[in-house]
């Protein structure tokens, strides 16, 4: 997505200083155009203060309470939104601090298996979080996949977008965040269809453990899209002024495309649970299928079992029992019996 922004400016060149090793990133953008050099937050803040056409924007990476701090206190952070922060573990939301604004989204990576497992995730979470201001952005970020290099790379080769400030980078990693839900979506449905299809099969091997498990990561998914429709809403409507109007119009395509997540993951729900039923069904069938099984061969074993039962009785007087041919005769009876239940089981398909 493209925004319009204005014309570029030549600017001064930073005093290079090392990167600690929570921070993975720190620019400074005059007019979408970022300055060279390595930039310490000190000296970022104090290049940009002053001016209307530039902002920092620093990228963290799990950082801790002492480490965090500093930033904080140079960008005038809210205590409880770096806490949250630096802790994770929270809801997609927005909120706001005076003239700052922060944003937390739910970011998703699929992990593919050859066969689903109760130890085995399909879906892996993270989270990133961004506080924006007039003049700055802080992300920190909480996960090995939830990367912001490929977002910032394709700010950078678009002038025009980072021009509009902040606002622009927070419309990128939304959007981002978003298309990362599709990309999963995608793949969880192309699981399901391969599920739904083995489902049905006369011989199928997938039992309800493995739906379960499917079932769990697309709740999983689930919290992470639905939590996220309120806050871009909001952005959309011009919840603060630090959103441009150029920029909500953006902010409406990325919760259009939410929307449309929401839809498939809520379907994946009622699906998965559909399968569950069947999966149900057919053992349920298959159980009904082997008690009928075992029915009709005890029905056939109780034949010879009866008769040799009732002949071993000690009475001497007893039908048949000096007979020549009694123990001929014995098998007859007995085959003749066995044999006809045997095909009455067959034709009423039994056996």
């Amino acid at each position: 997505m493209r925004l319009t922004g204005r014309a570029t400016t030549t600017v001064p060149r930073a005093i290079p200083v090392p990167l600690s090793a929570y921070v993975v990133d720190c620019a400074v953008y005059v007019q979408g155009r970022r300055l060279p050099g390595r930039w310490s937050h000190e000296r970022a803040v104090q290049e940009v203060r002053g001016r209307d056409d530039a902002f920092v924007w620093i990228g963290l990476h799990e950082p801790d309470d002492e480490q965090i701090t500093g930033i904080a206190e140079t960008f005038g952070l809210h205590e409880l939104a770096v806490e949250d922060a630096v802790h994770a573990h929270n809801r997609p939301k927005l909120e706001r601090y005076d003239d700052m604004l922060f944003a937390v989204l739910k970011t998703v990576c699929y992990v593919g298996h050859a066969e689903p497992t109760t130890a085995a995730e399909l879906v892996e979470t993270g989270e990133v979080m961004a506080f924006v201001g007039h003049d700055f952005v802080v992300t920190v970020r909480h996960g090995n996949h939830s990367g912001l290099h490929e977002v910032r790379r394709a700010l950078e080769e678009d002038e025009e977008q980072l021009a509009l400030g902040p606002a622009s980078v927070l419309h990128a990693i939304a959007d981002h965040v978003v298309d990362s839900y599709l990309e999963v979506t995608d793949a969880i449905e192309r699981d399901i269809d391969l599920m739904e299809g083995e489902v049905f099969e006369p011989r199928s091997k997938v039992d309800s453990e493995q739906i379960y498990v499917m079932k769990r990561e697309v709740l999983e998914l689930r919290r992470a899209v639905m939590p996220l429709g309120p806050p871009l809403r909001r952005l959309a409507e011009g919840y603060s002024s630090l959103i441009p109007h150029d920029v909500r119009s953006y902010f409406r395509d990325v919760d259009d495309h939410l929307t449309s997540v929401a839809e498939r993951v809520t379907g994946f729900d009622e699906l998965l649970t559909t399968l569950v039923d069947a999966v149900l069904a057919k053992i349920t069938l298959r159980q009904n299928d082997d008690m009928r099984k075992i029915t009709s061969w005890a029905a056939i074993i109780s034949v010879p079992t009866m008769i040799a039962g009732i002949y071993g009785m000690n009475f001497d007087n007893m039908p048949e029992l000096h007979w020549h041919y009694g123990y001929y005769g014995v098998w007859l009876v007995v085959g003749t019996v066995c044999t006809f239940l045997y095909r009455t089981f067959r034709r009423n398909k039994w056996l």
